[in-house]
């Protein structure tokens, strides 16, 4: 998508979109939006007209959404009456995480952009300077303050996610105090005050695992509006000299730590809860996974189920 953000400062901004035949809305219901097949529902601009809050999320720059290329788009947050004219059955409105798998890029792009600014405006009713109620403008990518005139812009909350491997190419996963039974993935946190990509990479391995980790890399981010994360993509090795199987898990976060090798991943991939096909911490797993020209995680998971299926 073109965030087309030159044009944010115009005052009429909404009017002249809307006043385009081939501009669409993002309808968002709680965080959740609806669906058109494969692809996000975008409504006429006329289904903007009584939301309780509307941005400009950019124009589409390629096909395969329901709008034209070029096309405006405005995301509408709607009220429960609002959204219950529009589709009233709940069930038909799904969250990003649901949809996930299924959208292409440019929808990705604009689910992604909704609600993550969705979820800003809805946390910063008030000023952090002097407490009064903040209006939004740049059409709705910044809040201003009447009172002491502050501008406040999205904030964006960076984590570190990390591939740790020790020197046997064994992949570390863990798994957390609130997840369900035999659920696991990849190590994360937050990034502090101060602090450097590299040095949360080893801090946050350092404080999960008890294992001391050097030499981490980027890999890719991802976007991750819940509330307002941005996922950073990191490997890293077990320090030299340092048994890897020396794990300690913090006992807070992580109650359980395992070491997996390609063949052992591949063999418990159908009995493992390991992350959805939405997530960096999946793409991560699956790139190292097929590393060694095997299969991923879902022919594993396919081959495992196959094999303990009854005749």
């Amino acid at each position: 998508m073109n965030r087309d953000a030159d044009v944010r400062v115009r005052q009429e901004l909404f009017a002249e979109l809307a006043g385009e035949p081939d501009c669409r809305v993002l309808a968002l219901w709680n965080g959740k939006t609806l669906m058109s097949g494969d692809a996000l529902a975008l409504f006429p601009a006329d289904a903007a007209a009584s939301a309780e809050l509307l941005f400009y999320l950019g124009r589409t720059t390629e096909p395969g959404s329901n709008a034209a290329v070029n096309a405006p788009v405005l995301a509408a947050v709607l009220s429960d009456d609002e959204a219950a004219a529009i589709e009233p059955d709940p069930d038909r409105w799904v969250s990003l995480r649901e949809s996930g798998d299924s959208l292409g890029d440019a929808d990705s792009a604009l689910m992604t952009a909704a609600v993550a600014l969705a979820n800003w405006h809805a946390s910063s009713p008030h000023c952090p300077r002097c407490g009064a109620t903040t209006e939004p403008e740049l059409a709705g990518w910044a809040r201003r303050c009447p009172a002491c005139q502050n501008q406040i812009f999205p904030r964006t909350d960076p984590a570190v996610i990390v591939l740790v491997l020790d020197g046997d190419d064994r992949l570390l996963l863990g798994s957390n105090v609130l997840w369900p039974e035999g659920r696991y993935s990849l190590l994360a946190g937050f990034v502090e005050a101060g602090e450097s990509l590299e040095h949360a990479v080893c801090r946050e391995i350092a404080e999960e695992a008890g294992v001391k980790v050097e030499d981490p890399r980027y890999l890719g981010s991802q976007p991750w509006p819940f509330p307002r994360s941005m996922m950073l993509g990191f490997s890293a090795q077990v320090a030299a000299g340092r048994n890897p199987d020396d794990l300690q898990p913090d006992g807070e976060e992580i109650v359980d730590l395992r070491w997996f090798s390609r063949e052992q991943l591949r063999k418990e991939a159908g009995t493992l809860l390991l992350p959805g096909q939405t997530s960096i911490a999946r793409h991560l797993i699956d790139a190292w996974l097929v590393a060694d020209g095997g299969g991923d995680l879902d022919e594993s998971a396919r081959a495992a189920a196959s094999a303990i299926a009854p005749a």
